[in-house]
């Protein structure tokens, strides 16, 4: 890498003209599947030109063959070779060079990319499949140059993983402001989109892995915890104050995001069966404490859940297995299963995001590799198989819910129009609820509660002690049944060992608890109680995501397809001096089903992040909370009355006049029309 400065200020950021060694590639970390190769000879020319142009002129007749057989061989360009050699983690803040700002970006970065926690640390994959946090190994390096360049009056622009440059700005401004994936409507579908990141100008970031805040299956766990426990209450009649004790949950999926189902089963005090036909997935849980036993027999794995179901202990069992062959011999032997679910990663269904039943995670892969039109039917009649099997547990009483995984969309394209609400198409949604429109939307995303989460940069335990102690001290569990389980959640968290990679923990807060416990964080940094903090959220959340297949399920005026909500909090975010503001396509259900944001604030103990703290987080959640209200969801309007009423001087948001749907029925009838 090569950082000059000619002159003055001017300076440069470039790689250097010395080859980087060989690449090597240790054999217990997973690989990425070929991707499809389907560009033309002219665009295969561009793909090379459009790799090289990062790479000194000397270098191309070297590095030109190379990258031919990386696009041959994995239907993209990664540039192994510019991979910094061994474990990629995110270290204390303190190794790392630049100021506040850039140095808690490349911690966020490097944890993105360690081996314990991405997917496919070698492609860039941090989880879901495909969700990357750069196109290439070449954009890695530049962009941790530039952060290391940084300064605090200038923002780093990031498109698609490609940093167009650093901009002069000032200091209330971002530091960085990155995009991804943002296509044009015309092309915004997966097949366009696949030859887009083939060429290497797309990048599909998923939520917080393009957005830089992934923090390993506990970013996700607290809310799966969530849906777990009122799912239970809502369908089961459990009492508030009571957990899953004796109940069984199955599902699939033990990688990034879906690897939280068994540990948030265990919290809550369940039975939980996950489906996973990776045995590398599941050694990586097993071996980090997330899941509790393993095995390949539903014989072995049911007489385990009839001894915890008399005992009513709780435990995680993993099924090396395909979930299609687990649910129907649920079915067969007439189990009793009351929750079920799936988080097989069907936003890229036909990519290697679901395996079809009949194959083992390795024949499927080279199936897909060898024949992918064989390899589409393959998974379209297991998803109807799946889904048919799914139907025939809950004629007998077990409740399903879609977990935003694009999962029921899949099976209607499979061909299974009657899983669409009105037989035809998705448009009223499907005739099984997706877990946001019958649980986090109404009791969560409506009431601003979301999955704020923070990164203590020191790296030090106690710090995150320390955080801990404080978050819970500003909880009231008094105040309603959602503090009351957050109270729960952070009071055991520790002892819950959910730490993977960085100094991290996720909590389901409002708008009042974010900012609170934001301003009690920055204010014991300023005392030098704990070294600085990096504050974030998933993209899934009250205002960050708009998705009808998920954060916008249970908004029903119409606007839950668009992307007004997600965009404006992406500005607002940017106007209001937050450190880090993302925007991306795509999200946990597929590329032109969702636009989704996220965003960080790096707390360094001064009052000018007091300032953003009280600015920023507010206009984060009500922004979203205020569309949810306007859509007339009864738990929204009573959240942004409240919020109307405490902030009067300062401002106040829109409310819907209630309308008489009887007045309406009978205008219509009066008059039906031709």
């Amino acid at each position: 890498m090569r950082f000059a400065m000619p002159s003055g200020n001017v300076f440069e950021v470039k790689l250097d003209a010395v080859l980087p060694p060989d690449p090597v590639f240790e054999p217990q970390f997973r690989r990425a599947p070929h991707r499809g190769m389907t560009l033309s000879a002219h665009e295969m020319k561009q793909a090379l030109m459009n790799a090289l142009r990062y790479i000194p002129t000397e270098l191309h007749s070297r590095l030109a063959p190379e990258f031919l057989r990386e696009l041959k061989e994995h239907g993209r360009i990664y540039g192994y070779r510019y991979r910094p050699a061994g474990r990629i983690w995110g270290r204390p803040i303190d190794a790392y060079k630049g100021t506040v700002a850039g140095r808690a970006m490349q911690v966020m970065i490097d944890n993105n990319l360690d081996f314990d926690i991405a997917l496919y640390p070698y492609e860039l994959v941090t989880y879901g499949e495909t969700g990357q946090v750069f196109q290439n190994w070449m954009q890695y390096r530049l962009i941790m140059k530039y952060l290391e360049a940084i300064t605090d009056e200038q923002t780093l622009v990031v498109q698609s993983g490609h940093p167009l440059g650093l901009f002069p700005s000032r200091k209330e401004a971002p530091r960085v402001i990155s995009t991804n994936g943002l296509v044009i409507g015309k092309w915004d579908n997966p097949e366009d989109f696949q030859r887009l990141t083939a060429l290497g100008v797309a990048n599909y970031g998923q939520m917080t892995a393009g957005g830089w805040m992934y923090i390993g299956p506990q970013g996700i766990v607290h809310g799966t915890f969530i849906t777990l426990l009122n799912a239970g209450r809502k369908y089961l009649g459990i009492p508030a104050d009571r957990d899953l004790a004796g109940v069984l949950y199955i599902s699939s999926g033990l990688g990034g995001m879906s690897g939280a189902q068994s540990k948030a089963v265990e919290i809550a005090g369940g039975i939980g069966v996950i489906a996973e036909v990776d045995p590398s997935r599941i050694e990586t849980r097993h071996r980090q404490g997330w899941v509790g036993r393993v095995s390949s027999s539903p014989e072995e794995i049911f007489a385990w859940v009839d001894e915890f179901r008399s005992s009513r202990k709780t435990v995680s069992i993993a099924y090396h297995g395909n979930i299609v062959d687990l649910l129907e011999y649920v079915d067969e032997h007439n189990i009793k299963a009351e929750l079920l679910s799936d988080q097989t990663s069907c936003h890229a269904v036909y990519e290697g995001g679901y395996t079809p039943a009949g194959y083992s995670f390795e024949q499927g892969r080279q199936l897909l590799a060898d024949d992918p039109a064989k390899f589409r039917a393959a998974v379209d009649a297991s998803l109807l198989r799946h889904f048919h099997v799914i139907q025939r547990l809950c004629a007998k009483g077990a409740r399903f819910w879609d977990y935003g995984n694009s999962f029921l969309a899949s099976v209607f394209d499979a061909g299974a129009k009657e899983i669409a609400r009105n037989g035809v198409n998705t448009s009223e949604g499907f005739i099984f609820p997706s877990y946001v429109e019958d649980i986090m939307g109404p009791l969560c995303f409506d009431f601003g509660y979301g999955p704020f989460r923070w990164v203590c940069l020191s790296g030090r335990e106690s710090d995150l002690e320390l955080t801990d102690r404080a978050a819970q001290e500003l909880i009231d569990p008094s105040r309603n049944a959602m503090d009351r389980d957050n109270h729960h959640w952070i009071a055991e968290a520790g002892a819950n060992q959910l730490v993977v990679g960085t100094k991290a923990r996720i909590l389901y807060a409002d708008e009042e608890g974010r900012v609170r416990i934001a301003l009690k964080f920055n204010q014991m940094v300023r005392a030098g109680k704990i070294g600085p903090v990096m504050l974030g959220r998933d993209h899934h959340d009250t205002s960050g995501t708009d998705s009808p297949f998920r954060e916008t399920a249970n908004i029903r005026d119409g606007s839950n397809v668009m992307a007004d909500m997600a965009t404006h909090c992406f500005a607002g975010n940017i106007a209001r001096g937050m450190s880090l503001v993302v925007l991306s396509n795509g999200g946990g259900v597929g590329i032109g089903r969702s636009i989704n944001g996220g965003n960080g604030i790096v707390l360094d103990g001064s009052e000018h992040m007091d300032q953003v703290v009280r600015s920023a987080l507010s206009w984060d959640v009500m922004g979203g909370v205020g569309r949810r209200g306007w859509a007339r969801n009864p738990n929204a309007i009573e959240t942004v009355q409240a919020w109307n009423a405490k902030h009067g001087g300062e401002g106040h948001i829109t409310v819907p006049t209630p309308v008489d749907e009887a007045m309406l029925e009978a205008v219509l009838k009066q008059d039906p029309g031709k």
